[in-house]
């Protein structure tokens, strides 16, 4: 088994510059690393990542919090988790994935096992903000709670997404609105992107004079039947309709065009999700986009950045929508 030594008497410099080099903990010469670094890969070297740990005081590991709690859409929360990874992956970072709340903050933080933590599906009053406040280790929230206290945050500008969606129904003669939204459970948590998606499309809707439904919907088969039958008893007159529910949305265009209403003759629709899930669909849907991978991404960035300058301020980032055109919008006579 090749040691730390073997590494320094075939790069010709001391166990302890080796050492440097692994740690990063002094600098040394450009020549000189390049000669560790070919010796490490001619000798096929794999240093005890506790021991280099202990040595830079470093993990170089980023925990995830990504709960999977009722209503989550676990597709889309993999692509955030895909942008956090390969963003943090491009700096030397693994990342280690937690899905349970209890306790697994504490514990991550507590025995050193992480050096920052990323934590998504927050709430308007998050219970953890307080206690993420008080980590020494940095943290960068996926979402946007009303307090953020000393965190940093970064999220699409749901507020901004659900104005659009209803601005560009209304641009377009609709003036009876209906949103297809989050499921109960994750309304009842106040989770914050819902909170603001919500906000922004009722009152966008108010300030233009229209009127806007909003409907919880169950992310399943039978949940979006049910919304769509709902919709259609409660609120006939509606005629542009918002999506933002990514499980539901191909089974509310199934039965609309089960029921007879066509897409976007009878009803025009708007979908709010990743880019991906809008292709999918059986119609070339007008959507509102979620780049998922990209905000994951700029978590990553962010938090890494923070590592590096141990005094950087806390910011928040929102990401602003766009509308990406297709062809289930029509004008109203």
């Amino acid at each position: 088994m090749t040691t730390i030594d073997d590494v320094a008497r075939h790069a010709g410099v001391t166990r302890s510059t080796v050492s440097y080099a692994l740690s990063g903990k002094r600098p040394i010469s450009a020549e000189t690393r390049r000669r560790v670094e070919r010796a490490i890969a001619e000798l096929d070297y794999r240093p005890h990542a506790g021991a280099r740990a202990l040595a830079s005081a470093r993990t170089h590991v980023i925990g995830l919090l990504a709960p999977l709690r009722p209503g989550v859409d676990v597709n889309v929360i993999m692509q955030f988790v895909a942008g956090v990874v390969t963003g943090a992956g491009e700096e030397g970072y693994d990342v280690l994935l937690l899905t349970q709340d209890d306790g697994a903050i504490s514990r991550a933080t507590r025995s050193s096992m992480v050096d920052a933590l990323v934590v998504m599906d927050v709430e308007a009053d998050d219970p953890r903000v307080p206690a993420l406040d008080d980590l020494r280790q940095p943290t960068v929230l996926i979402g946007l709670p009303r307090d953020p206290r000393g965190l940093s945050c970064v999220d699409l500008d749901f507020e901004r997404a659900g104005s659009l969606a209803a601005e560009r129904l209304i641009s377009a003669g609709h003036r009876r609105l209906a949103l297809l939204g989050s499921p109960d459970e994750v309304l009842r948590r106040h989770t914050s992107y819902a909170d603001r998606m919500t906000r922004g499309f009722t009152e966008s809707a108010a300030r233009a004079g229209a009127t806007a439904a909003v409907l919880p919907t169950d992310p399943s088969f039978h949940g979006a039947v049910a919304s769509v039958d709902r919709l259609l008893a409660e609120h006939p007159e509606v005629t542009g309709v918002v999506v933002h529910n990514e499980v539901a949305l191909p089974h509310v265009i199934g039965r609309l065009r089960e029921l007879g209403r066509r897409i976007p003759d009878d009803l025009s629709l708007i979908a709010v999700c990743p880019e991906n899930t809008a292709a999918a669909q059986s119609i070339a849907l007008t959507s509102v986009e979620i780049p998922a991978v990209a905000i994951g991404r700029l978590a990553s960035e962010m938090l890494i950045r923070r590592l590096g300058q141990g005094d950087a301020l806390p910011e928040v980032r929102l990401v602003s929508p766009r509308i990406v055109e297709g062809e289930s919008v029509r004008a109203r006579a």
